[in-house]
């Protein structure tokens, strides 16, 4: 470390914690990224890009959407998002903390309450600090906490609209949100459902369309750059919310437009989730992870995402450090991207792995817990 003055003793404190971190090259087989479908490096992908660059889509957009930046391609996907995903708009947006920001700083209004689950994205969080609302979180997948507290804000004088927000896959803990009774909740209380789809779009649901139906009261968020294999979200809802974002959300104003190349990719994307194939295959290769990490001792969550929490943050890098040794890409996650005391290895099943592959890193997981 040769960073200057209170830089020094900052990163000193974060590496004494077991806290420090650095950018690491990709190598070993894939059990890190969310590319679920395996779509970002895919002839599916290579060949829309060829396509759409032969017909003159740009690779930059050159401006903001508001400004020159709009391209058809942009409309183009937006259109179809909405009709695959089911509501009225959507709205393309850079990536999906750009869109939580936006979502969470533009449309809860003063007076209003943010109610969210205790593990919900950063990117929300930080969308709420610029927002003007009331905020309060509900214990994760709580259902009856969440209630109390809307009833406690309701009774202390709340008289704003309400915004009930989880994500549908949680992305550190692998379990699901229980969604039927989160709606059933927002629709006695009048409140909008915000139900960010970031891991579950093209993993969960018809064709990959997620956890969560499209409904009058619900707001939608499904990132691009994980299962879709590009980059991007989009923000699915009402038109009348969408038209708030585009003329409020300083995150979408002031940010030049998403690649137009990028939009032509995430349609091809969406085209190949109606296929099917794609989505069975992961189903089985998750399947198969669970079932291995269940007969091993290991926990096991409701989707695609194994966490191994070991809750020391040295334990954790050193066993993943030793994982990547023999081969797999396998990250530790610590404080603060979990909770301290639950530092983690977050496994992610993937269309980049064979079922050999999954049977042998957890062999070599199971012996690297026991020697470390």
């Amino acid at each position: 470390m040769n960073a200057p003055g209170p830089e020094r003793r900052l990163l000193a404190a974060l590496q004494a914690k077991g806290r420090l971190r650095s950018l690491q090259p990709i190598a070993g087989i894939d059990f890190a990224s969310n590319d679920y479908l395996g779509l970002a490096n895919s002839a599916i992908l290579r060949a829309a890009a060829r396509e759409a660059v032969d017909r003159g889509v740009p690779l930059g957009a050159g401006s903001a959407r508001l400004l020159r930046g709009n391209h058809v391609e942009h409309e183009a996907l937006e259109a179809e998002a909405a009709v695959f995903f089911g509501t009225a708009r959507s709205l393309y947006l850079a990536n999906g903390y750009t869109a939580n920001l936006a979502i969470f700083s533009t449309l809860p209004r003063p007076g209003d309450l943010v109610l969210h689950d205790a593990l919900i994205h950063a990117s929300a969080h930080d969308g709420m600090r610029f927002g003007r609302a009331a905020v309060l979180d509900f214990a994760h997948n709580d259902v009856t906490h969440a209630e109390a507290q809307i009833v406690a804000w309701r009774r202390a004088g709340g008289a704003g609209r309400i915004w009930l927000a989880c994500e549908s896959v949680y992305s550190m803990e692998g379990d699901l949100a229980p969604l039927a009774p989160l709606q059933a909740l927002a629709l006695r209380h009048g409140a909008v459902l915000v139900v960010d789809e970031a891991h579950a779009t093209g993993v969960f649901g018809v064709q990959g369309r997620g956890l969560m139906e499209a409904a009058d009261n619900v707001l939608l968020l499904h990132t691009c750059g994980k299962a879709l294999g590009a980059s991007g979200a989009l923000i699915c809802g009402a038109a009348g919310l969408i038209e708030l974002l585009i003329n409020k959300a300083r995150s979408f104003i002031f940010s030049t437009a998403p690649s137009p190349l990028m939009a032509a990719l995430v349609r091809a994307a969406l085209r190949e989730l109606q296929q099917g194939a794609a989505q069975a295959e992961l189903t089985a290769l998750v399947a198969r992870a669970q079932a291995a990490a269940q007969a091993l001792g290991l926990l096991r969550s409701g989707s695609q995402i194994l966490p191994v929490v070991l809750g020391q943050n040295a334990r954790t890098m050193q066993v993943a450090a030793a994982m990547q040794a023999r081969g797999f890409d396998l990250r530790g996650i610590r404080p603060p991207t979990v909770p301290v005391g639950t530092a983690r290895l977050r496994i992610s099943i993937t269309r980049n792995v064979t079922i050999a592959q999954i049977d042998t890193m957890f062999a070599a997981l199971v012996a690297e817990l026991e020697a470390v």
